[in-house]
């Protein structure tokens, strides 16, 4: 039987080669007149989910 990907963690979510799942960051598409400088740059950049999480995210996304 096939499993179906959660379609809300697949355009959230993305692994990379080694195993890891990265992210960006949220709070990057409007009022952004209302946000400091120095978070809008903080929210460039992306992160990778903490360790105990991955199995959440692999379980939304068993073919990711």
């Amino acid at each position: 039987m096939k499993l179906k990907t959660k379609k809300a963690a697949a355009k959230r979510f993305s692994f990379t080669a080694t195993g890891k799942v990265k992210f960006k960051r949220t709070n990057k598409r409007h009022n952004l007149g209302n946000k400091s400088s120095a978070r809008k740059l903080k929210l460039r950049k992306g992160g990778y989910v903490f360790e105990g999480d991955i199995k959440h995210v692999e379980k939304c996304m068993p073919y990711g």
